[in-house]
């Protein structure tokens, strides 16, 4: 089909596990109501811990765990296609997790994941985060094929690091799942997706983190769809809330037609 709604959830998310999943049931809920096939949650939101290492205590295998069955169990309730923005997956460091997309498709099997690459490192002043001590980084590109076409899989940080995105060959799709500070979200998070979207002649579909938490942290929010052509075709700045919109084939195949781009690169 040409045209597919897709719809992002935002969040702010708390330490309480319970509590973010009762809160991303209802926002799900929301989404699907929409008509999305495709439904992508933010980094972090199963949990977002008073410290970095509350995640490690909640970390699960691969394949067993509350928060992996409550994904499986909304997708296929709803019949959608659920990005689960990141949950955190135990690693072969009991000191590290791995900061995970996974992918359920509307009959709730598990059919893709992504490990996140980048891991976020940034001080300034009296705000400081690095990702590296609780995180063990992925290494391998992340792509799924959906019903909205092939959908490339990044999270957060990866914006800054354009060519994951060229390594993910031509998709109809890229989704950041996100926390972005405050800080930076404010000044480089809407033109970095507009710019991933221009550059990849796909649509971008973020869903971020969006308000003050209860550890202290301020997250931009700001979850958005972007079109082929660097538009921003529906935002939330802040607060909970779902974000939809279309992935609409024909106009995506019209932009790398009248500016064949991708044929173009030499490198």
């Amino acid at each position: 089909m040409p045209m597919n709604t897709v719809a992002a959830i935002q969040m702010i998310s708390s330490p309480s596990v319970g509590e973010n999943l009762a809160t991303a049931r209802r926002l799900i809920a929301q989404a699907a109501a929409t008509g999305a096939k495709l439904v992508l949650l933010p980094e972090y939101w199963a949990i977002m811990g008073l410290s970095d290492g509350d995640k490690v205590a909640v970390a699960e295998p691969l394949g067993k765990g509350p928060i992996q069955d409550f994904m499986s169990e909304m997708a296929r309730h709803h019949s959608i296609w659920l990005l689960g923005g990141t949950l955190p997956l135990a690693s072969d460091d009991p000191a590290r997790v791995v900061n995970t997309t996974l992918v359920y498709d509307d009959e709730g099997r598990h059919v893709g994941r992504y490990d996140k690459i980048h891991l976020f490192g940034f001080s300034k002043g009296t705000e400081s985060y690095d990702e590296a001590r609780t995180i063990v980084p992925g290494r391998n590109v992340g792509t799924v094929e959906t019903p909205v076409g092939k959908v490339g899989m990044s999270v957060c940080y990866d914006l800054r690091f354009p060519e994951l995105f060229r390594a993910m060959g031509p998709v109809s799709l890229i989704v950041v799942p996100a926390a972005f500070t405050y800080t930076t979200g404010q000044a480089h998070w809407e033109i970095l997706l507009r710019a991933r979207a221009i550059e990849n002649q796909c649509y971008v579909l973020a869903a971020a983190q969006g308000g003050i938490h209860q550890n202290g942290r301020r997250t931009w929010g700001h979850s958005m769809l972007v079109d082929p052509w660097g538009a921003v075709k529906t935002v939330l700045a802040e607060g909970e809330g779902v974000v939809h919109g279309e992935v609409d084939a024909l106009f995506m195949d019209s932009v790398r037609e009248s500016l064949p781009a991708l044929k173009h690169r030499t490198m």
